[in-house]
């Protein structure tokens, strides 16, 4: 080879090489840049996120680990606080905060949007992950978190849109899929949403317990008033739930609840009292611990009370209220967060005897973020008489966007409600 020949052999590999580094150097900018020196915590925090969006059991425990393996990785942090609840949540909020200003800019971004949403400031969190698509277009974890906040704020097809911009970067994650579902069932369109959620459930092993598309087929039967195809289901997701070993040691005594409070509300007193007692069973033996126990407990109590209400023994509904009433006084300073689910006791009982000036008293003393509260303090404002705030509180109910057994409950006879005083 000429000397000329070997000259611009090696100039053009360096152009290619140079070329390289700039593609990849771009291709590292469209994605967040994790800032940590252990790759031990790297790859936990990478396995925590694949745990998360497919409906793993493990996403805290690998949280955990990755912050365990470098406590300066301000992400990591962030999905320990996404793995605790609300209550113990502030100390990490506040921990990521902190470290957030020696992370990457994208890291940065990302970490005040999140500050935000533990705010509840959904305006503020949304700007800031829209920010944030645009600067890291192929960071699929941005696109769920724009999905979440416009479905939280009922903005569907955005959110929709952002859902399925995740599964175009990494369709084997169920997750979005399953948030698309809910959409969907939002929008009243259950038909659609379940095609989803069979979906998400046909991917998963036959083991796995994916709550998600489980229950968002039962809520899909509950708006539907099919609370058979509904139990069907929850008897299903409880057979895995049993073969999963309990998902690792927590009693099932959740799901015998569900099925507890579902047969309640379609008035099948008998066996929803029947399900509570059976759930409880499941808890003496189980390995969590005393205040856990004691919290099933008490809950076993509160469903038992309403199922009698519910029977017209009214008297003997009242005792047992007062028996959780002193439970929650007995637990001190601890037994004060649960003084408003006492207030929804004795306000179901008073709604059932027809005692409705008392039944409005304690319902507004209430946790009325709850759905299915309001609902009770608008039976019993429309029983009094109040049909404005009967019709506000079922306004307020329809507009929730949280898919759970409190809205799944309420939704269809707030619609009924106001359907009725629409032109009243």
């Amino acid at each position: 080879m000429q000397k000329s020949d070997r000259f611009i052999a090696g100039f053009t590999r360096c152009l290619f090489l140079g070329a390289l580094l700039v593609f990849t150097s771009g291709f590292a900018q469209k994605k967040l840049t994790l800032t940590t020196n252990s790759p031990q915590a790297k790859e936990y925090f990478m396995q925590a996120i694949k745990s998360q969006e497919s409906f793993g059991q493990d996403f805290s425990q690998l949280a955990r680990k990755a912050v365990a393996a470098d406590s300066n990785f301000a992400m990591a942090h962030m999905l320990v606080a996404a793995s605790t609840p609300s209550a113990q949540r502030q100390k990490h909020i506040d921990k990521f905060t902190m470290l957030a200003k020696n992370a990457s800019k994208g890291e940065q971004i990302y970490l005040e949007g999140m500050a935000y949403v533990y705010k509840n400031e959904t305006d503020k969190a949304l700007e800031t992950f829209k920010q944030l698509s645009n600067m890291l277009p192929d960071e699929r974890m941005v696109y769920m978190m724009l999905g979440q906040i416009n479905r939280q704020k009922g903005n569907f097809t955005a959110a929709i849109a952002a859902f399925e911009a995740a599964n175009k970067i990494d369709a084997s994650l169920p997750r979005a899929s399953t948030f698309i579902g809910d959409c969907y069932l939002l929008q009243d369109k259950y038909d659609k949403a379940r095609v989803y959620y069979k979906q998400v459930v046909a991917k998963v092993d036959p083991d796995a317990t994916p709550v998600g598309p489980f229950f968002g087929q039962i809520w899909a039967d509950l708006y539907e008033g099919k609370p058979d195809n509904a139990l069907k289901t929850l008897d299903d997701f409880m057979d895995r739930y049993n073969r999963n070993g309990a998902a690792q040691g927590f009693p099932p005594v959740w799901i015998w609840n569900h099925k507890a409070r579902i047969n309640l509300e379609f008035g099948r007193t008998e066996e929803a009292l029947r399900c509570y007692e059976i759930g409880y069973k499941s808890v003496p033996p189980s390995q969590i611990d005393s205040t856990q126990k004691l919290l099933w407990l008490g809950r076993m109590h509160h469903g038992r009370a309403r199922a009698l209400a519910k029977m017209g023994k009214h008297d003997e509904a009242w005792q047992v209220a007062e028996q959780v009433k002193k439970m929650i006084e007995d637990g001190g300073e601890q037994g004060k967060q649960y003084v408003p689910a006492y207030h929804y006791l004795a306000g179901y009982i008073k709604l059932e005897k027809g005692d409705y000036p008392a039944a409005i008293e304690h319902l507004k003393q209430t946790d009325l973020n709850d759905p299915f509260h309001k609902l009770l303090l608008a039976r019993a404002s429309l029983k009094a008489g109040d049909k404005a705030q009967a019709v506000k509180l079922c306004e307020e109910v329809v507009k929730t966007t949280t898919n759970n057994i409190e809205r799944a409950l309420s939704y269809p006879e707030a619609k009924k409600i106001l359907a009725a005083n629409a032109s009243n």
